[in-house]
């Protein structure tokens, strides 16, 4: 379960008060998919960042399973982020490493053994559409290419939950619903997925929970919701 409760994070720069989130409240429970929506700057990143500890909010609790994540230690960050799997717009991929390294590298973090990461790698890879280019780097594969090794990377140590930040504002329309539809079986599977995008098409078609966001702050939360921003 994920609980934000009266959070706000606030920027002070040079005389400068900037609100990215402001008083947010609410609770996504698991397996559940919410999509959190607005237009750039409204806060959904700052929501991402919030949560795997990234950010500290100025006001309020971020909580997630047993972990108050404001109140967590450096040292304790990798074992909450283990159980956070997030995917990024930009794939934030190792450029010299292989598509099998790439996710083998979120293993050999975590302390796993060689024999496991021979093992679920490639059984990653694979559920992922990819067991054919597990040796091949990221300038060798398109942009959904790299976005899928980016969600068996973040699979790979089997989160409770994934985040995915605007994860097909580099793609084509065809990269764009396969990604959305690997999203949508990850969630059937039980993993709860919170999805964080501008794309209007994308939420009317997922007919899920939406959060949306303006300005810092939460104004409309509906469950099937649309995309309507004022």
């Amino acid at each position: 379960m994920v609980i934000f409760q009266n959070v706000s994070k606030i920027y002070n720069s040079n005389a400068h008060q900037s609100i990215a989130l402001e008083d947010a409240t609410f609770t996504i429970n698991p397996k559940e998919f919410v999509s959190i929506v607005g237009k750039s700057g409204a806060g959904k990143s700052t929501i991402v960042k919030l949560l795997i500890g990234e950010e500290r909010p100025s006001k309020g609790r971020v909580v997630f399973s047993s972990y108050d994540v404001n109140k967590l230690k450096h040292k304790d960050l990798p074992q909450l982020r283990r159980r956070i799997g997030v995917i990024f717009q930009d794939f934030r991929l190792l450029h010299n490493k292989t598509a099998f390294e790439n996710v083998a590298f979120a293993l050999e973090v975590a302390g796993r053994l060689e024999k496991d990461i021979k093992k679920f790698v490639p059984q990653a890879l694979e559920m992922v559409g990819l067991k054919d280019k597990t040796s091949n780097f990221p300038k060798e594969l398109s942009g959904g290419e790299k976005q899928r090794v980016a969600i068996a990377r973040a699979m790979i140590n089997h989160p409770d939950v994934i985040v995915a930040d605007e994860p097909t504002g580099n793609l084509d329309p065809m990269n764009t619903w396969e990604i959305i539809k690997l999203l949508q079986k990850i969630n059937e599977l039980g993993t709860t997925i919170i999805l964080a995008t501008h794309n209007k098409d994308i939420i009317n078609y997922l007919d899920h929970r939406v959060i949306s966001l303006e300005n810092g702050r939460i104004t409309r939360d509906e469950e099937k919701g649309k995309y309507i921003l004022m």
